[in-house]
């Protein structure tokens, strides 16, 4: 049988270098635009849902030069051919720089080193101009925001000497788009909010592990409890993953608690991998199955359970592989969720659910059961080498081409998954404690059903009717892409 090697970002870069039929002597202006064209004709999941991307659309060559010639910008013609977006299809992108694009598939990228959550603190007046405060949701090892001190749980309420407010917040967050940012940070107590000190830090390109803490808690109700925060389905931390399940392994560890909260996915292989050092008895089973559309429909396979990995470099070559360090004591899992868990994360969940329980804990996930490739401009590969891609420019595009399902056929999450256990993290933001820290109130709802209770605590600040605000400009574009790899498309 076939075999296709996924990672749960799909990665299958696609660029299409011009237009080779001219019978009819007409020239095609934008060889990029013809390049999008016919890769989403070829590879787009909702292909036939799209009346300009038809299979005739192409059959009067001045018709459909006249088409793709009438969009000045590749980025204007690309989002035009997309399936009701960004309802349906809120997913496919293209990038002018497919080398950032790869890099970042691999968690390198310009950065702070920091994730931050917005909070709205209403006080019940209408008439007032709430503030809105920053709390920092995770901070990377050895980047600027970790050399300035900065630390899991720090307040930020104003950047660059602008006080956050509802009014300005889209306009003051936008600074976080530039280089160099002063960042001014603030405690709290009974509902004040007191200045501390300015931190103005600079962006650096980085490469973060996304094995970011693991722990393992000895006596939860008689049981040790592996815990790990896991932030990106990256392959080339494969090793660095099967390290920590060595880890848990020879700690004889009873349950897992699996932190996905900052995880938007990645290679899909990677989450098998993942999926085999959880499950007990994962054997060769189905963990994942993929359908495309009816022109790759001889592409449609399965990701089975592992008994061995596959080691990458950062550049996607293979450099190894070692034996899958699999739990034999876990029966089921727990998951802790946001909204911005999504794709290889929520691949895991779904995954696993046909063999184990699995309890999510947190808030909905994101809701992504579909993956993407990058294709470049390289018509010869039917536009998935990047070897030939064409090397005038660096366009290449991340559309949505197949669909995830479990074992049982199940892909329905759309909408994400609902927690079982519901804790709104943000609720806390005057008191976000450091990860693995056992009364860190998302981690605390885990522990507390391992041991047979939940105590549902109350937010400690002095606020009501808060609402959680996206921090756009921090998250890495390409995070929650479910991708595969260029490798792995093999007959």
């Amino acid at each position: 049988m076939k075999k296709i090697v996924l990672s749960l970002v799909l990665l299958t870069t696609l660029f299409n270098a011009g237009c080779s039929d001219n019978a009819d002597s007409v020239i095609v202006d934008s060889e990029i635009n013809d390049f999008i064209w016919k890769g989403l004709n070829s590879w787009y999941n909702w292909q036939t849902n799209v009346p300009n991307l038809s299979d005739t659309k192409d059959d009067n060559l001045s018709d459909y030069t006249s088409f793709i010639n009438g969009y000045a910008q590749p980025e204007d013609l690309f989002y035009a051919l997309l399936y009701d977006h960004p309802n349906t299809d809120r997913f496919s992108w293209i990038v002018d720089d497919y080398i950032a694009l790869n890099n970042s598939f691999q968690g390198i990228s310009v950065s702070f080193g920091m994730r931050l959550q917005g909070v709205t603190l209403r006080d019940g007046n209408n008439e007032t101009d709430d503030n809105v405060i920053l709390y920092v949701r995770y901070v990377a090892p050895d980047s600027p925001a970790s050399i300035a001190g900065i630390s899991r749980g720090d307040i930020i309420n104003a950047l660059d000497g602008t006080i956050i407010k509802d009014s300005n917040y889209s306009n003051t967050i936008s600074k976080l788009n530039n280089d160099t940012v002063t960042f001014s940070f603030v405690s709290e107590n009974g509902g004040t909010l007191t200045p501390i000190e300015d931190k103005t830090i600079t962006a650096v390109e980085l490469s973060e592990d996304p094995v970011h803490f693991k722990k393992v808690f000895d006596n939860v109700n008689g049981k040790k409890v592996g815990y790990l925060v896991y932030n990106g389905f990256r392959s080339s931390y494969n090793d660095e993953l099967n390290e920590a399940f060595a880890f848990f392994k020879a700690e004889g560890i009873n349950e897992l608690v699996l932190d996905l909260r900052l995880n938007g996915g990645g290679s899909v292989l990677t989450s098998a991998y993942l999926a085999s050092m959880i499950y007990a008895n994962a054997a060769t089973d189905v963990f994942a199955q993929l359908n495309f559309n009816q022109k790759h429909s001889n592409e449609n396979d399965h990701y089975n359970f592992e008994n061995t990995l596959n080691i990458y470099n950062t550049n996607g070559n293979k450099t190894g592989d070692e034996p899958i360090n699999r739990l034999n004591t876990i029966d089921k899992l727990y998951v802790l969720a946001s909204g911005s868990t999504a794709s290889a994360s929520e691949m895991i969940i779904n995954g696993l659910k046909a063999f184990i329980p699995v309890k999510v804990i947190g808030t909905t996930t994101y809701g992504k059961n579909v993956g993407s490739i990058t294709l470049y401009d390289s018509p010869s590969s039917d536009f998935t080498s990047i070897a030939s891609a064409d090397n005038s420019h660096l366009y290449a595009m991340q559309p949505i081409v197949f669909q995830i399902y479990n074992k049982l056929g199940q892909s329905d999450y759309t909408q994400g998954f609902v927690p079982d256990i519901e804790v709104k993290e943000f609720e806390y933001w005057n008191n976000i404690l450091p990860f693995g820290d056992e009364n860190e109130v998302v981690l605390k709802a885990a522990l507390d059903d391992i041991r047979g209770f939940s105590a549902k605590s109350q937010p400690t600040a002095p606020y009501k009717n808060m609402k959680a605000l996206e921090v756009k400009p921090l998250e890495n574009k390409f995070e929650k892409e479910m991708y595969l790899q260029q490798d792995h498309f093999r007959k």
